[in-house]
C-alpha cells in the first residue's frame, strides 16, 4: 500500500505546485518540495528493494498518508473559500481575498519521520544483500489470451460423469449437486460441461446463477429472470413470488440447465427449487457447495458429486502448462537443454506437490513461477520458501491461505493495492474492468508515463495479475481484451485480511448504508465511497467527506444531489442515479474524471430519463469519461476551455457532428450516439474524420426516427471497432467501412444495412477479426476468403441468410462460427465449414448455436 500512496502524493503535490493561485510561503514550497524528492527515492526504493522494504514499509505508508492529508485538506478549504468569494463577487458582494501565505508547519513532522525513514533506506542499500536476479522481475511482456484459462487438468473423467448426468435419459427433473472444498475446482468442473458443445445443444435454455455466502433471494432471482430473457430489466418493487413466477413460466415446457453456482445455506435451495418446473423434459439443475449436508439435501438421489484431490502427475501437469502456457509443455522444457529440463522438472514436481493437490493453490504457485526466470536457482528458492510456508501449517486451508499469501508477497508494489481495492468489492461480484480501471486511476493508484495513457498503464496493471492468478477472467471483450474480472472468493478473504492490515477502512468505503455513522468515524480522511446495494441513505452529510474522491452512489435512492456534492473539490470519479438538470456548479469539481449518470427508471421528476447537462460541462479540464443518456451537449460558445483529455463520451441523443464541437474533443477514443424521437435532425456523421484518436464508435438510431442522412458517414482510418444500428445503409457503403485499415471489429444490428445482397471486394477489411450480422434480411453474400484474411470469429443472428459462402472454409485464421439456433439451415452450413476448415488442419475451430435473444 505504500508505494500506492507514494504516487497518489507525489501527484497531489504536482498539482498544488503547479496552480500558482495556492498561497504557500517559500518555506512551505521548500518543505513540500522535500516531501516530493523523498517520496521519489522512497517508490524508486520499493520497486528496487521489495523483499528489504518490509522493515520500512509501513512507516512510509503512515507517513505519506498523513502528508497528503495535510496538503489536501489545505486545497480544499482554500477552493472552498475562493468559490466563496467568486459567490460573493458575482452576487455583487465584496470578497475577503486574504493575503496569508501558508508555511504548512503541519509537514514539519512529517518531514522529519521521512528524513529518519530516508537514513535507514540508506543503510538497507549500503548493505552486502544478495537478492534474487529474478525473484521480483517484473512480469514479462507476453501478451496474455483467453486460450490461457481454458487449460483444464484432472478433471476430464469427472466431465465426461457429468455429462452422463447431464444427459441421462431419466425425463423427470434431476439435481446434480457438484461439492468439495474450496479451490478445489467445483466452478472449474461444472463451467466446462455448462460450456461444451454436447450440453449446449442438448437444452432450450441454460442459466447461470451465482449465489454466494451472502445470498439475497430477490437478486438470485432477479438474475434468473435476466438471464432467461436475455435483457435487464428495471425490477424495483417486485416481490420474491413475482420474480419467482416469472422464472417458472419463461421455464414452462422447456428442457433447461439451471447451475447454482456456491450456494451455501439449504434456506437457499429451499427458496429456489420451487420456482423450477418440472415437466418430464430432462431438464438439470447443477449445485455446486462446500457443505457435504447441503449437498445430500439437494437431492434425494445418489447424483451427489464428489470432488478429488489431484494426484502428482496431474499437479505437475497443471503447473507446467500454467507456467509455460502451452498443453505440450515438456517440449518446452526440452529446448532448454536435457541436464536443465530434468532439473527443472524434479524441482517443478516437488513444488507442484506443495499445493496439496488443490489446482487453486497450484495455479497460484503457477503464477509466482512465471514471474521469475525458468532457472534452477530461482525455482529452488521458491520451492524453498513453498516448503518452509507449508510445514509450518496443518490443514488443507491453512496451507491455501498461506499460499496466497506468498502470492501477495511475490507481487510488485505497484499492483498489491489494486488487488487489495479489488478485494473490497462484494462476494462473487463480476467487476467490470472499465470501471475497475477509471477507480484506480481516480484514486491515484495508477502511475503516469510518457509513451501511454493512465488507462493503458491501468489496463496492464489488470494482465499482470490475471498472469499471476490472482485474477480471473470472466468474459472477454470481441477485440481479445478483458471485459469483466472477479476474485475467487478464497483470495478475497486473504486480499480482505491484509487490507484490514493496512487499515485500508482509513481511505475506501464498499456498501456502507449510514453515511452520517461512517462520517464521524473516517470522514477526515476516507477517499472512496462505492454503494452496491439499493439504499436511501442521507447524501446530506457528504461535505464531511472532504478528502473524497470517488463516490457511487447509483444504488441510493435520491431524486437530486445535494450542493455539498459540488464542495468536493478532490472529486475525481462521480456516478449517481437519478436523472437531472446538472447545476452551473458541476465547474466547481475541477479534478473530475469520470462522470457517470445511469438515469434511474420511473423517476417521478424526470420520467423520460433525461439528463440536462449545462454549459459548465466544457469548464472540466481535466474531465476524461462522460457516460449517461443525455440530450445534445450544449453550445461550447464562450466556453474557456476544450476537453481535451475527453476520451469517452457516451451515450448522446441527436448528437450534430458540426467541425465546431468535434474540434472542442480533439482526442476522443470511445464514441456512442443514438437518434430517436420525432424531431428531424442532420447529424453530419460525415464530420467524423475529424476525430484522429477516434477507436471504438456506436452509431444507433432507433426505431424509425427522422434522421436526415445528406451524406454517408466518414470514419477516421484510427477506428478499430464499429458498431452501427437501424440505419438501413445500402451493403455498398460496406465498400467503405471496408476500407478502413485498423477495424478489427465490425458489428451490424437492427438492419444496419438493408438489401439482399452483399458483394465484398479485394483489399477490404484487412485487419477484421469479428464480424457480427443481427437482424437482416441479407440473403444473398458473394465473398472470397482473401476478403477477410484475417476473421477469427464470424457470428451471425436472425438472418435470413440460409448457407454462409464457401469460401470462409480457406479462412484458416477462423476460430468460431457462431448462429442462433432457430436458423437450422445456417447451422448446417457453418458446420460443413467447419468440417472444411478441420479438413485443411483447423481442429480449433469450434461452431456454436444459441437461443437468440434481441438487443438494442
Amino acid at each position: 500500500m505504500a508505494y500506492a500512496v507514494l504516487v497518489s502524493l507525489v501527484e497531489t503535490i504536482h498539482q498544488m505546485l503547479i496552480d500558482n493561485r495556492y498561497p504557500i510561503s517559500v518555506h512551505g514550497k521548500q518543505q513540500i518540495e522535500s516531501i516530493k524528492n523523498q517520496s521519489n527515492s522512497l517508490q524508486e526504493f520499493l520497486e528496487t528493494y521489495p523483499k528489504e522494504a518490509s522493515t520500512v514499509e509501513r512507516r512510509i505508508r503512515d507517513a505519506a498518508n498523513e502528508a497528503q492529508d495535510i496538503i489536501e485538506h489545505f486545497m480544499y478549504e482554500q477552493n472552498r473559500s475562493r468559490f466563496k468569494v467568486m459567490r460573493a463577487t458575482a452576487a455583487g458582494i465584496e470578497g475577503a481575498n486574504s493575503d496569508h501565505f501558508h508555511d504548512f508547519h503541519e509537514l514539519k513532522r512529517v518531514d522529519k519521520e521521512m528524513n529518519s525513514i530516508s537514513e535507514e533506506v540508506k543503510g538497507i542499500k549500503n548493505r552486502d544483500v544478495r537478492r534474487s536476479d529474478s525473484a521480483e522481475k517484473e512480469m514479462n511482456s507476453t501478451a496474455i489470451s483467453s486460450a490461457g484459462d481454458d487449460i483444464v487438468v484432472g478433471i476430464d473423467k469427472d466431465l465426461v460423469k457429468i455429462q452422463e448426468m447431464l444427459c441421462a435419459s431419466t425425463p423427470k427433473l434431476q439435481v446434480i449437486p457438484i461439492w468439495g472444498m474450496g479451490g478445489i475446482g467445483k466452478t472449474t468442473l461444472a463451467r466446462n460441461a455448462y460450456d461444451s458443445e454436447l450440453i449446449s445443444y442438448r437444452f432450450d435454455a441454460r442459466v447461470w446463477v451465482t449465489v454466494s455466502q451472502d445470498y439475497v433471494a430477490q437478486n438470485v432471482m432477479s438474475k434468473l429472470v435476466d438471464s432467461i430473457n436475455g435483457i435487464n430489466e428495471e425490477k424495483s418493487g417486485e416481490t420474491i413470488e413475482l420474480l419467482g413466477e416469472k422464472v417458472c413460466k419463461s421455464l414452462k415446457g422447456k428442457r433447461y440447465l439451471i447451475v447454482l453456482d456456491d450456494v451455501w445455506s439449504t434456506e437457499a435451495w429451499d427458496d429456489l427449487k420451487r420456482i423450477f418446473p418440472d415437466d418430464n423434459s430432462a431438464s438439470r439443475i447443477i449445485i455446486t457447495t462446500r457443505l457435504e449436508d447441503l449437498a445430500s439435501y439437494a437431492t434425494s438421489s445418489s447424483h451427489v458429486y464428489k470432488m478429488h484431490f489431484l494426484n502428482p502427475d496431474e499437479s505437475w501437469n497443471l503447473l507446467g502448462q500454467k507456467v509455460f502456457k502451452h498443453e505440450n509443455f515438456p517440449l518446452l522444457l526440452e529446448r532448454l537443454g536435457a541436464e536443465i529440463a530434468n532439473e527443472l522438472e524434479k524441482i517443478g514436481r516437488e513444488i507442484a506437490r506443495s499445493g496439496g493437490g488443490l489446482p487453486l493453490a497450484i495455479v497460484l504457485i503457477a503464477g509466482m513461477l512465471s514471474s521469475v526466470s525458468k532457472t534452477q536457482d530461482s525455482w529452488k528458492r521458491i520451492e524453498d520458501i513453498l516448503v518452509s510456508a507449508v510445514a509450518a501449517k496443518d490443514g488443507q486451508f491453512e496451507t491455501l491461505f498461506q499460499i496466497i499469501h506468498l502470492s501477495y508477497t511475490y507481487l510488485p508494489h505497484h499492483l498489491r493495492l489494486c488487488f487489495l481495492y479489488m478485494g473490497c468489492f462484494p462476494e462473487d461480484y463480476e467487476i467490470h474492468v472499465s470501471k475497475l480501471i477509471k477507480l484506480w486511476i481516480a484514486e491515484g493508484y495508477v502511475k503516469p508515463s510518457s509513451d501511454k495513457s493512465l488507462e493503458e498503464i491501468a489496463e496492464k496493471y489488470l494482465e499482470d495479475l490475471v498472469k499471476r492468478s490472482l485474477v480471473l477472467v470472466t468474459s472477454w471483450k470481441t477485440n481479445g481484451k478483458i471485459k469483466t474480472c472477479s476474485l475467487h472468493d478464497l483470495v478475497r478473504e486473504l486480499s480482505r485480511r491484509r487490507a484490514q492490515d493496512e487499515n485500508f477502512k482509513r481511505r475506501l468505503s464498499i456498501s456502507h448504508s449510514d453515511l452520517k455513522g461512517l462520517s464521524k468515524t473516517y470522514g477526515s480522511t476516507i477517499r472512496s465511497i462505492i454503494c452496491f446495494q439499493p439504499s436511501d441513505s442521507s447524501l446530506l452529510s457528504l461535505r464531511k467527506f472532504r478528502l473524497l474522491r470517488v463516490l457511487d452512489v447509483v444504488d441510493v435512492i435520491t431524486y437530486s444531489l445535494p450542493a455539498q456534492v459540488f464542495e468536493l473539490f478532490h472529486l475525481r470519479y462521480l456516478a449517481f442515479g437519478c436523472p437531472m438538470k446538472i447545476p452551473a456548479a458541476i465547474s466547481m469539481l475541477q479534478n473530475l474524471h469520470t462522470l457517470v449518470i445511469w438515469p434511474r427508471k420511473g423517476s417521478r421528476r424526470y420520467p423520460m430519463d433525461e439528463v440536462y447537462l449545462p454549459m459548465e460541462i466544457w469548464m472540466l479540464p481535466l474531465l476524461r469519461h462522460l457516460i449517461s443518456f443525455f440530450d445534445l451537449l450544449p453550445d461550447p460558445e464562450g466556453a474557456a476551455f476544450a476537453l481535451e483529455n475527453l476520451h469517452t463520451l457516451s451515450a448522446v441523443k441527436k448528437f450534430v457532428c458540426s467541425k465546431k464541437i468535434l474540434e472542442r474533443i480533439p482526442n476522443v477514443k470511445k464514441l456512442l450516439l443514438t437518434y430517436s424521437g420525432h424531431k428531424l435532425c442532420e447529424p453530419q456523421l460525415d464530420n467524423l474524420f475529424y476525430l484522429h484518436k477516434l477507436e471504438n464508435l456506436k452509431l444507433i438510431r432507433n426505431g424509425d426516427s427522422p434522421v436526415e442522412l445528406n451524406c454517408f458517414p466518414v470514419f477516421p482510418a484510427s477506428l478499430k471497432k464499429l458498431t452501427l444500428s437501424g440505419w438501413h445503409l445500402p451493403w455498398d457503403y460496406m465498400d467503405i467501412v471496408g476500407s478502413l485499415p485498423n477495424l478489427e471489429v465490425l458489428k451490424l444490428r437492427d438492419y444496419a444495412c438493408k438489401g439482399e445482397e452483399w458483394e465484398t471486394k479485394e483489399g477490404q477489411f484487412p485487419s477484421l477479426r469479428y464480424l457480427l450480422i443481427d437482424r437482416s434480411d441479407l440473403q444473398f453474400w458473394t465473398t472470397e476468403s482473401s476478403h477477410f484474411p484475417r476473421l477469427e470469429c464470424l457470428v451471425l443472428y436472425c438472418c435470413s441468410l440460409r448457407v454462409i459462402p464457401e469460401s470462409f472454409g480457406e479462412i484458416l485464421t477462423l476460430q468460431l462460427v457462431e448462429v442462433d439456433q432457430a436458423n437450422k439451415s445456417l447451422l448446417e452450413s457453418a458446420k460443413m465449414i467447419q468440417e472444411e476448415q478441420q479438413s485443411w488442419g483447423n481442429d480449433d475451430i469450434q461452431v456454436r448455436s444459441v437461443r437468440y435473444h434481441y438487443q438494442v
